[in-house]
């Protein structure tokens, strides 16, 4: 399911960041594992860094560098260390708001290796060395564009990942129209993983109103009930 979604996002009529920055972000070690032996096969290749060969003649620059080392699955496991996690704080805020221009290289270092427990302790030791700021006012500040998007994605996922992706749901049928493509992306993904606490997520985001009333009004016939058999 993944990673037909990526084999869409990179071949078909150019490349799709936000799909690449909202999948690859949120994937654990084991399913990047799984992504890219069922991408190699599904190409025809003898190359497990098929994808990453992919992502990376279709993607260009910062984002190119976030993708690729989100790719190959560096992030640690375990408990925080508190004094790292200081010195970590420290290091993105001198990288970023402490200096004229951004070293988004220590971000990606940063953001895309450490354990999600190491991170959440680093986010809260960055208000203390940032006088209160977060990182995520800081990432908005110090950066533009879709490598933006991918590290405040990374911050949110971590923060709260049933959250974040409740958020993302709710955008893509906010409004005129509905962006079928994302739709169809999150709810596939997430329906065996964690889609239960994603609905209850959805309805603080919504204010009241059910995932399923939102596809109930958004979409129609057997799409309507495709994903609402998802639910």
């Amino acid at each position: 399911k993944q990673w037909y979604q990526r084999r869409v996002a990179i071949t078909a009529g150019g490349t799709s960041e936000g799909a690449l920055i909202n999948v690859l972000v949120g994937a654990t070690k084991d399913e990047l594992d799984e992504i890219k032996e069922a991408y190699m096969t599904m190409t025809h290749s003898h190359e497990i860094k098929q994808l990453e060969k992919d992502v990376d003649s279709d993607t260009s620059g910062s984002l190119q560098r976030v993708l690729i080392a989100l790719l190959q699955g560096h992030r640690e496991e375990g408990a925080a260390d508190n004094d790292l996690a200081v010195k970590d704080a420290q290091d993105l805020f001198d990288a970023g708001s402490a200096r004229w221009g951004t070293d988004e290289s220590t971000f990606n270092k940063v953001l895309v290796t450490r354990s999600v427990h190491h991170l959440k302790r680093v986010f809260n030791e960055y208000k203390n060395v940032a006088n209160g700021e977060t990182i995520e006012t800081a990432i908005k500040g110090e950066m533009s564009g879709d490598v933006q998007d991918a590290f405040l994605a990374i911050v949110r996922i971590i923060r709260d990942t049933e959250m974040y992706f409740a958020e993302q749901l709710y955008k893509s049928m906010k409004g005129a129209g509905t962006n079928d493509d994302k739709l169809i992306r999150l709810m596939v993904w997430r329906c065996e993983i964690d889609l239960v606490e994603i609905k209850a997520c959805f309805k603080i985001v919504s204010k009241g109103k059910t995932l399923e009333e939102f596809i109930k009004g958004d979409c129609g016939g057997d799409y309507k009930n495709a994903l609402l058999a998802l639910c």
